[in-house]
């Protein structure tokens, strides 16, 4: 590993630290070095409408900053938003080279912000663990490259692919630590999706327990409309939000949830079918970033189907159920071949307790 890339990699752990709290914006990490190559302060994007890391990292660095070196994970930010552009805290610091992980694709950066370094007579590199960079922000990349949220989709399994036994009984599959890590993931996104089936079958409440940096929004999909008006969804509306998304048709079916307090969005359908890609747009037009996908097999299938799943957590838990009739997570029409299943841009695996997480991504960044 070259200096370079032992300093972004400092600062990738610290942008990693904004995860949760920055959304819809980037995460972002910076380390500062004097001019003699001595580390001199260190920053993270912290919350959204807050400085931003290099801001941090320069206060830290203070007068030490001048004539070093700036290690930024993304592109310093040209234009006025919540806060006035990085680029004017990066020249009045005096620092002599800056070092970018990646360009930012944002249109009102998009490189502006490496021309106006350049420009001043600044040293600056860009591409040392652009990789990482990228995978960091994954989904901020998606959300502003299609206007849909990243989506991660999650279920509990056996060790040969059941989600409940023959009779649906699946309460638990997985074991308390896996529930707990859940609880953890639905504390960092903006929603929190499930189908009709998990409704009706379940009764979830969906919120983050504890609370996590994020109130996730409860995301119901259910185009027929045929709901119970009575459940844990509609008894809380009011205090985290409830969306039901259904066929403009039957919208006028789900009142009783709109008097609880939720949001009822019809959307155009066929035969009660409802495009997950139009969920997701209307999703990504409110700027969430990442949603959580809790099932059932039907609304898994259907992302599934449309290639829309960007990165799958699924726990195996060491049991057995079988049955021919015994649910599996994914259902749609799925793929003909193997050679047609997406191949993972990355995997990862860990033990949790007695039970095994494998977390796959699918949607290259």
């Amino acid at each position: 590993m070259t200096g370079d890339e032992f300093w972004m990699a400092r600062a990738l752990e610290l942008a990693a630290r904004g995860v949760g709290t920055v959304e819809p914006n980037p995460a972002v990490g910076a380390v500062v070095l004097n001019a003699a190559g001595v580390f001199a302060g260190e920053g993270w994007h912290q919350r959204y409408g807050g400085p931003h890391a290099e801001v941090f990292a320069l206060a830290a660095a203070g007068a030490s900053a001048r004539g070093g070196t700036l290690y930024v994970t993304l592109e310093p930010c040209c234009h006025h938003g919540q806060t006035p552009p990085c680029t004017d805290a990066v020249l009045a610091s005096g620092v002599a080279r800056v070092v970018a992980a990646m360009a930012d694709p944002f249109p009102r950066v998009n490189g502006g912000g490496l021309a106006i370094l350049r420009n001043a007579g600044i040293a600056v590199d860009v591409g040392v663990l652009e990789p990482q960079a990228r995978a960091l922000n994954a989904a901020y990349l998606k959300l502003l490259g299609t206007g849909r949220p990243w989506v991660i989709a999650k279920w509990a399994m056996t060790l040969d692919g059941k989600l409940a036994t023959r009779t649906g009984d699946s309460k638990w599959v997985s074991n308390a630590e896996c529930r707990a890590r859940v609880h953890e993931l639905r504390g960092l996104v903006d929603a929190v999706v499930v189908g009709r089936g998990t409704v009706v079958a379940d009764d979830p409440l969906l919120t983050a327990r504890p609370p996590g940096p994020r109130t996730p929004a409860r995301v119901v999909i259910c185009g027929s409309g045929d709901l119970p008006a009575a459940c844990q969804l509609t008894a809380t509306a009011r205090d985290s939000p409830v969306v039901v998304y259904t066929a403009a048709a039957n919208a006028g079916k789900l009142s009783a949830w709109a008097d609880a307090g939720a949001e009822v969005v019809g959307l155009p359908s066929s035969d009660n079918a409802l495009s997950p890609l139009a969920v997701l747009d209307d999703l990504g037009r409110r700027r969430f970033t990442r949603v959580l996908v809790e099932g059932g097999a039907k609304l898994l299938g259907s992302l599934h189907d449309a290639g829309a799943i960007d990165e799958a957590w699924v726990f195996v838990a060491p049991k057995l159920f079988g049955g021919a009739h015994a649910p599996g997570p994914v259902g749609g029409r799925g793929v003909g071949t193997v050679a047609e299943s997406r191949p993972p841009a990355s995997t990862h695996v860990e033990q949790v307790g007695d039970n095994v997480l494998v977390r796959s991504v699918f949607t290259a960044s």
